[in-house]
């Protein structure tokens, strides 16, 4: 017994010595070859083999050292959990290597990103999953492996409908959300990165957690919605099937507009413009009312963001084109002179009569 405490000592400082010095060559060997995988495992396994290898010595070394049979089945049963949970911890750390592995391919930073959004979503909502269930199991191994807690299960067996059911109607938002993000997962109504409009804001999906989902609105804020929020109510996806998206510009202008040539400097605003893709650039008369005619400037970008500053470009630089070179076709109000007859008055009679009263 006094000669096992230093036995066991000596070995867990052998495991962890020979563990640092492992992952330090390791470490040389990959770093800067640029080798994701290699870099990703490395990493991602360090910790977790950093408790594995020392327990599974000291298992080991058990055996062989002399101990009472008592204080060795409560010794193995003690690192036979600390080993079932830092498996556990090493199974949910692949899972990250795995989407290093995978993501590395598909980058969100490129103009046509709508497969990569797909793999990312599926990624972030699996891994959640992934650790969730990892963590049941190896709860439930550790405490079937303890036989006092196996041995109190059959007497709490008649109240367990009970208790199941009050935790069923207690977890039901849980359970709904836990649901709704498999759902999402398989159908992707959203992705990583879409652009969509929700409670009448704009915003960009930034996260997809297990449970819920964080927007990333234009102005910084984030909108943290239950994830089961994009299954049970409508919402804007503008990225759905592409990420290109068509923008519009409406100008009122007067029935004396010149509209060939105010389509003609539309044109040339989005030919000089970086943010329209060529696709589509139409100028139309969509409508009049009383007093003004409606002109929709229809154009098309590569994603929402060059899409809005596109917008403003040309309402700016059309705004301006009318007003240096086209004042009167900006909206006015027209009225009429009648005399007491009821018959217009013209312009130069309205001056004659205004100056020879004054």
């Amino acid at each position: 017994m006094p000669a096992a405490l230093p036995i066991l000592i000596g070995v867990l400082l052998l495991a962890v010595t020979a563990h640092t010095l492992g992952f330090f060559f390791l470490r040389r060997a990959v770093d800067g070859r640029g080798k994701s995988l290699q870099e990703s495992l490395i990493r991602n396994v360090r910790w977790p083999s950093r408790l594995i290898i020392p327990l599974a010595a000291v298992e080991i070394a058990l055996a062989g050292v002399k101990l009472g049979a008592r204080l060795r089945d409560d010794l193995l049963r003690a690192v036979g959990i600390a080993l079932v949970f830092a498996i556990g911890f090493l199974v949910v750390r692949l899972t990250y290597v795995f989407d290093d592995v995978i993501l590395a391919r598909y980058q969100l930073d490129v103009t046509d990103n709508l497969k990569a959004r797909r793999i990312h979503t599926q990624i972030q909502v699996l891994r959640r999953v992934t650790v969730v269930v990892v963590s049941i199991v190896s709860i439930a191994i550790v405490l079937l492996s303890i036989p006092r807690v196996r041995a109190a299960g059959a007497g709490l067996l008649a109240s367990a409908g009970v208790l199941g059911l009050v935790a069923g109607v207690a977890a039901r938002p849980t359970a709904t959300n836990l649901v709704a993000g498999l759902q999402l997962a398989i159908s992707q109504p959203i992705r990583v990165d879409d652009v969509v409009v929700v409670e009448d804001h704009w915003g960009r999906v930034e996260q997809i957690a297990l449970t819920y989902v964080v927007v990333r609105l234009w102005d910084l804020r984030r909108l943290v919605l239950p994830i089961s929020y994009f299954i049970q109510n409508p919402f804007e996806n503008w990225t759905r099937s592409t990420a290109d998206i068509l923008g519009y510009v409406f100008l009122q202008v007067d029935f004396s507009a010149p509209v060939d040539q105010i389509r003609a400097r539309f044109e040339e605003i989005l030919r000089r413009s970086p943010d329209w893709d060529g696709k589509v650039g139409i100028m139309q008369v969509t409508d009049s009312g009383e007093n003004t005619m409606q002109l929709r400037a229809l154009m098309s970008s590569p994603d929402s963001a060059r899409s809005f500053d596109l917008q403003c470009a040309v309402r700016e630089q059309l705004i301006a084109y009318l007003r240096s070179e086209h004042p009167g076709a900006l909206p006015r109000t027209r009225s009429e002179l009648v005399n007491t007859e009821g018959h217009p008055i013209s312009a130069r009679d309205f001056e004659a009569a205004f100056l020879g009263r004054h």
